[in-house]
């Protein structure tokens, strides 16, 4: 840890389309340390799992009728798809903790209520949730990013409805949520957030 950083691993989550992945490539160069990509490491759990073994990760490739499912539906799946992959994240933190490198771990799959989980309770880890209040932006945070795509409206509305969540979850169990805007001062604000030691038994 240095004078810029007092924790060792920082989780930063929140739903697609909020902006936390730019807001974390500014950190990374600030910090000079490395990441590890949850959606990468979500890639390796399923290859090398069945949907016997880890059916809740496996969900989404069993079921091609989705287009048919309600937002609230696709929210529900994916969190339980991030509870399944809790134990993964956990074994990655402590790795990390182990004499591993510093890192910053980013992506849809935290939930606030890994936080109160071992090994992710001491002051040595930090996380910060980031959510786009405005259901609008949302739709045209992907139509920037993915014009070809056309208005993702059903996507825009699940990544609200998420973010709705993080925020009553994060606020209840004491974990910095951000709004994602101004885009251009949300890597400090994740920094200052970050910064500030969770009260024990939070």
């Amino acid at each position: 840890m240095t004078a810029d950083r007092n924790w060792h691993v920082l989780l930063v989550g929140g739903p697609s389309g909020t902006g936390k992945s730019s807001a974390c490539a500014a950190l990374l160069r600030r910090y000079e340390i490395g990441t590890a990509e949850i959606d990468d490491l979500d890639a390796a759990v399923r290859a090398m799992t069945t949907p016997e073994q880890q059916p809740a990760l496996h969900y989404w490739s069993q079921h091609a009728d989705t287009e048919e499912w309600t937002a609230e539906r696709i929210l529900e799946v994916t969190v339980s798809a991030a509870r399944a992959f809790e134990p993964a994240l956990r074994a990655v933190v402590a790795a990390h903790l182990d004499n591993g490198p510093p890192v910053i771990m980013e992506g849809d799959f935290v939930l606030p209520a890994l936080l109160g989980t071992e090994p992710l309770t001491g002051p040595e880890v930090r996380a910060v949730f980031v959510y786009e209040p405005d259901e609008a932006q949302l739709v045209a945070n992907y139509a920037g990013r993915e014009p070809a795509s056309g208005p993702q409206l059903m996507r825009a509305r699940v990544s609200y409805l998420f973010g709705q969540r993080l925020v009553a979850e994060s606020a209840r169990l004491g974990v910095p949520v951000l709004p994602a805007r101004p885009w251009d001062t949300l890597p400090d604000r994740i920094h200052a957030a970050a910064a500030i030691e969770r009260p024990v038994g939070s």
